[in-house]
């Protein structure tokens, strides 16, 4: 029980963060295109890689403390059905391009990120 606990108290924090992000980024750059679902699946991609390789490569994060991280704030944070949603939007809108520009930054993107997250987790536990 203490892992839905957890898993639920990260899921609304990480709901929270996409909110705020997704906000700021609309303000800052505009609703023409979906920079804010963007910008949280790419940087999430980034965090859940941080987060599995810490897990994967130490003990700093408890079995619990990671569900809650990744499963919870993470699955909370990053959104597959909003950048679903948003390029069908701008495909039925005939704005291809910017469709297809979505799709193809949006999966590269998040598997560098990924990487990235992976490789940086790697240095700062060989410190």
């Amino acid at each position: 029980m203490e892992r839905w606990f957890w898993i639920g108290l990260g899921g609304a924090v990480g709901t929270l963060a996409r909110y705020g992000v997704s906000t700021w980024c609309q303000q800052r750059f505009g609703v023409g295109f979906p920079y804010g679902t963007l910008a949280v699946n790419v940087v999430g991609s980034f965090l859940l890689g941080v987060i599995m390789q810490v897990a994967a490569m130490s003990e700093l994060l408890s079995p619990t403390l990671r569900l809650g991280l990744s499963t919870g704030v993470m699955g909370g944070f990053t959104t597959y059905s909003s950048f679903n949603y948003e390029t069908i939007k701008l495909v039925q809108n005939e704005a291809w391009m910017a469709g297809v520009a979505n799709v193809v930054i949006t999966v590269a993107g998040c598997l560098i990120a990924g990487v990235m997250g992976m490789i940086a987790a790697k240095r700062l536990l060989a410190i």
